[in-house]
């Protein structure tokens, strides 16, 4: 039972506009960490980035020497050709250790975040597959997907591109900032004389854009939820008409996406050219401060020349890093939401000192159990239930009752707020769940297959089982003249959405992978619901055969289908309100008698 919200009557909550950015340092701390485990690597590629840069920063002072020596010769009429040729040879040499060493740390970098995206990723399945129920209940498959796929890759994309460009534009300003104050530190300040201003305009430009790319993401997330729902139960939408309403759920995400990648895209769009404006205001201060030193023999003209480049050079990391930022904060938020989901609570930890049930009897016992999934809102309450092996309990009610509640306590989906649940003796929160959900075989209302062959859907009940068997399994289940019906038979491959076959077929195919599965204890939960009433006698047939012996909970909304259990549990809101044979409930004439008569008074009269 899951209190998750249907799209299709009540939209899902959409993240304001105000929202506030969150911790975007911690985010960023967080993420860091990744390269800790690389650190040698990283080492190597910092490196390889100094040494890049300062063969780079090197060129433009060796450059400034000969124009120095050209201008000596136009005002002299004497060049040193040899020396100027050596000089430019020089100078390609430098160029060529430069794009080496630069090549080297494209080269690691590309593998350090192809390794970290691999890392996040890998944190993630974990994560996920550590998380309970009752986290995934709250969540749409579409908003799950948004941040394994679309949060990961915005991430990778940043750490692949940008990240990479602020290491190296970082690299180059402190290596021309040495540069320049070697040459004249009083040029120098004219040029550094922006960077103040410019860091502070861009803090303020990206504190701003901040809660925008926030919301980016949370909307992004929102409309993959909404497409993912729409299309996945496609053919319910057309049939109720929901089609106006899907429209304008998808119009009102998208309005918002376009409002806040806008108001993102714009506010980190005006970081470059204001950083190039400033760099220009600094540019012209050097090139007339320049050459009123020049004018004074304080500095040679190569040296104008090389300190021009250099303002230049300088001008330009600072552009990249601008960009960069922008680029990075969507990757920080992205970031952030992911970081949601790798803190998330996970499931309750298992037994220090867990119990394995060797030979299972299939003895339950049900003590006082009280539940809820909402504070304050039970769903069972004070529920007592002794069951012996190999006894059939039909669990009747009428929907919300708690039916399928207790299956999820079963499974330990969810563990019970008081009280106990017991298999032979041991308390099921003593158990490993694996060990646990070992135990049981089930068949639910909901049939799932995967995308592979049927006879890889039949196995996926029994690991290592033979041909033989998938097939024994499919006969006792009624589907094996079915199958052979198929093209490839067995080795037919079933789609992505299992559409290549009927809601029917499906179900028999779900109850071959119970029978495989050879469980000490069944769950069948509405396991006939998709199947014709010849078909479902055939079924009902198969299934006693495989009950014998086993215990055996049964919900059925179809009455007819339980009259042979042990016992009958009769919940309403979660409390057994009745419990007996089929014969007598009948005789009680209470819930149970209103219920049966409800589905088969005009059919049998006398049943009464």
């Amino acid at each position: 039972m899951s209190n998750k919200p249907s799209s299709f009557s009540k939209p899902p909550a959409i993240i304001g506009d105000a929202e506030k950015p969150r911790n975007f340092g911690n985010t960023g701390r967080r993420l860091l960490r990744y390269f800790k485990q690389l650190k040698g690597k990283l080492l190597v590629a910092i490196l390889m980035t100094v040494l890049s840069t300062v063969f780079t920063v090197l060129a433009p002072e060796i450059l400034g020497r000969v124009t120095t020596q050209l201008y000596i010769g136009v005002t002299t009429e004497i060049f040193l050709w040899d020396k100027m040729i050596t000089t430019l040879l020089l100078l390609t040499v430098i160029y060529l250790i430069s794009q080496v060493f630069a090549f080297g740390q494209n080269f690691l970098m590309a593998e350090i975040t192809s390794r970290i995206i691999y890392l996040i990723r890998t944190d993630l399945n974990i994560k996920l597959n550590r998380l309970p129920l009752r986290f995934l209940d709250s969540k749409t498959h579409g908003e799950l997907l948004s941040r394994v796929t679309n949060d990961v890759e915005t991430v990778s994309s940043t750490l692949q591109h940008s990240f990479t460009q602020i290491i190296s534009s970082l690299t180059t300003l402190a290596g021309i900032s040495v540069m320049m104050l070697l040459i004249n530190i009083w040029i120098s300040l004219v040029a550094f004389a922006v960077i103040p201003l410019a860091l502070l305009t861009s803090s303020i430009i990206i504190k701003a854009s901040q809660k925008y790319f926030i919301n980016q993401q949370a909307f992004i997330g929102a409309m993959n939820g909404h497409v993912e729902e729409m299309y996945t139960g496609y053919s319910i939408v057309r049939s109720f008409n929901y089609e106006e309403e899907a429209k304008t759920r998808f119009s009102d995400l998208n309005k918002k996406i376009l409002k806040n990648s806008w108001r993102a895209e714009f506010l980190s769009g005006i970081l470059s050219p204001l950083a190039a404006f400033l760099g220009n205001i600094g540019y012209v201060g050097v090139a007339v401060l320049g050459c009123f030193f020049a004018i004074r023999g304080q500095i040679e003209v190569g040296q104008i020349q090389a300190f021009l480049q250099y303002v230049k050079q300088f001008n330009n990391p600072i552009s990249i890093i601008s960009n960069a930022a922008g680029t990075l904060q969507a990757a920080l938020a992205a970031a952030e939401r992911i970081f949601e989901i790798l803190d998330e609570a996970e499931e309750s930890a298992e037994h220090p000192n867990p119990v394995k049930l060797e030979n299972v009897q299939g003895n339950v016992s049900i003590r006082q159990v009280n539940f809820s999934y909402l504070p304050g809102q039970p769903v069972i309450r004070d529920f007592n239930l002794e069951v012996k092996s190999g006894q059939t309990v039909a669990i009747v009610g009428p929907t919300g009752s708690g039916k399928t509640t207790l299956i999820n306590l079963f499974m330990r989906f969810y563990d019970v707020d008081d009280g106990s649940i017991k298999i032979d003796g041991i308390d099921i929160r003593d158990m490993k769940r694996d060990d646990l959900r070992g135990i049981f075989g089930m068949v639910l209302q909901d049939t799932w297959l995967f995308n592979g062959t049927i006879a890889e859907n039949i196995a996926y009940g029994r690991q290592g089982a033979t041909r033989q068997q998938v097939v024994d399994a499919a006969k006792t289940a009624y589907v094996h003249q079915f199958i052979r019906t198929l093209p490839n038979s067995y080795d037919m491959r079933i789609s992505e959405d299992a559409g290549n076959i009927s809601q029917g077929q499906k179900q028999l195919l779900t109850i071959a992978r119970a029978i495989i599965a050879d469980s000490p204890i069944l769950i069948l939960d509405e396991a006939t619901s998709s199947v014709d009433t010849r078909t479902e006698v055939l079924i009902q047939n198969a299934m006693n055969r495989m009950m014998q012996g086993r215990t055996s909970f049964v919900i059925a909304h179809r009455l007819s289908t339980i009259r042979n259990a042990d016992i009958i549990l009769v919940l309403n809101h979660g409390d057994i309100v009745e419990k007996g044979s089929h014969t007598e409930l009948m005789a009680k004439k209470g819930f149970y008698h209103s219920l049966y008569n409800s589905q088969f008074a005009a059919e049998e009269p006398g049943s009464a």
